[in-house]
């Protein structure tokens, strides 16, 4: 259980409702992560930022990205 209530996805604003939705259609639920950052849309659009440049800069080889996504799921505990 979180510690920070997630946000209901209806109450947020028409941009972050968008995105939200967006992630529902590709991942089949919002990311837990952005129903936490979505409590202020400032955060939330510096926490998007700052994930799509990592998608643009660091990794651009998927195997790579995938193998550092494996890599600390292991170091840290978490079932991938």
């Amino acid at each position: 259980m979180a510690r920070i209530p997630e946000v209901d996805p209806e109450s947020t604003p028409p941009r972050v409702r968008a995105i939200l939705e967006a992630q529902r259609q590709t991942f089949g639920a919002p990311l837990n992560n952005h129903l936490l950052y979505a409590h202020d849309e400032s955060l939330f659009r510096g926490a998007r930022g700052m994930w799509a440049a990592l998608d643009q800069a660091v990794f651009r080889d998927a195997a790579l990205s995938a193998l550092v996504n494996r890599r600390v799921a292991a170091r840290v505990g978490c079932v991938f």
